[in-house]
């Protein structure tokens, strides 16, 4: 039994059909996922964000420009977790749904799963950076307010 175990976990690992994703350890059932928000508003004013889904509320954080702030969690069974941030700066207040399972931890987005979903706040919105170091996809709010 250990070695159908070993053999399938093997080709799971080695497969190329799961191409558009960081880690391949991101579709493992109940795997851990690592946000990190970057602050880059390009006014250098403190960003003060407000994460949480239905359950978790992670309070409010105030991130200095080039600091950050990193959440950790795992993807319920029903594969219906989301996290929505508000960010706020000086005349500005924006909203993201900072991971949801559709375009985070789906092995058919476009956008790839993401074990680390790195994202970088610009006033413009935010982009998920790859940890290969490809780039940037850059999205809109979600909903934004001056």
């Amino acid at each position: 039994m250990n070695w159908l175990l070993f053999s399938f976990l093997f080709i799971l690992k080695t497969s190329s059909s799961f191409g558009n994703h960081s880690s391949i350890d991101g579709l493992l059932p109940f795997a851990p996922k690592h946000v990190v928000i970057i602050n880059r508003i390009n006014t250098r004013a403190t960003l003060v964000l407000h994460c949480r889904n239905k359950e978790i509320d992670l309070g409010i954080r105030a991130v200095q420009f080039e600091d950050s702030f990193d959440f950790s969690f795992h993807v319920n069974l029903r594969k219906t977790t989301r996290y929505t941030c508000t960010f706020n700066w000086p005349e500005h207040n924006a909203t993201f749904a900072i991971f949801t399972v559709d375009r985070d931890d789906n092995p058919r987005s476009k956008f790839g799963v993401c074990r680390e979903c790195i994202w970088i706040i610009f006033v413009s919105g935010p982009c998920r950076d790859k940890r290969d170091k490809t780039g940037l996809t850059c999205f809109n709010w979600d909903s934004v307010s001056l």
